[in-house]
């Protein structure tokens, strides 16, 4: 008997899903990563890799930045000079966009310093990237097609959970028996 291990896509992607990257991908953004995909349309796509932590205090970048322990991921190669966040406060964050299930994306900076100096918005209702992972129209699909990643449902919970360090290997797990296999599969297969 053969055991299938291919790596094959059958959900199309849209905001508010997962994007797992193939197993044995070797990229420093996107190797075993888990994007949350905030936008998919005929402009392009973007979205956050929630599991590429970064050991950096916002108030290094951020001198306004009240708290020091916000734990911070990268959220991809564009514009990693800039700090992005996404939410589920759009009750005090006015100007936020909905992506799904409840998750918003950016609005007032300012105020959303303000709300967390006092007290009113506490760090597990934000997450904070530095950068961000983007595509040109139809170059998500192209790679989607060519099995670089596989497009998955996603819980709210788990996209807002910075303790959550292995999210790529969860929903990876998810998928079915050949899949949760692939998740103990060294990257490079020559190391096995």
């Amino acid at each position: 008997m053969e055991l299938d291990i291919r790596f094959e896509n059958t959900k199309i992607p849209r905001k508010g899903k997962l994007l797992l990257s193939e197993p044995f991908l070797e990229d420093d953004y996107f190797g075993r990563s888990a994007v949350y995909l905030c936008e998919h349309n005929h402009e392009g796509s973007f979205g956050f890799v929630l599991n590429n932590y970064i050991e950096i205090n916002l108030t290094d970048i951020a001198k306004n930045f009240p708290i020091e322990k916000a734990k911070v991921s990268m959220g991809g190669p564009v514009a990693t000079q800039n700090i992005y966040f996404i939410h589920t406060r759009p009750d005090l964050l006015k100007d936020s966009t909905l992506i799904d299930d409840g998750l918003h994306i950016g609005g007032d900076y300012a105020e959303l310093i303000h709300l967390i100096e006092t007290g009113k918005m506490n760090l597990s209702e934000v997450r904070f990237f530095l950068g961000y992972s983007g595509w040109s129209i139809s170059q998500l699909k192209e790679e989607v097609d060519a099995n670089n990643w596989l497009v998955v449902d996603v819980e709210a919970k788990d996209v807002m959970n910075t303790d959550l360090d292995n999210i790529w290997g969860k929903y990876m797990a998810r998928q079915g028996a050949k899949y949760k296999l692939m998740t103990t599969f060294p990257i490079n297969p020559q190391d096995n």
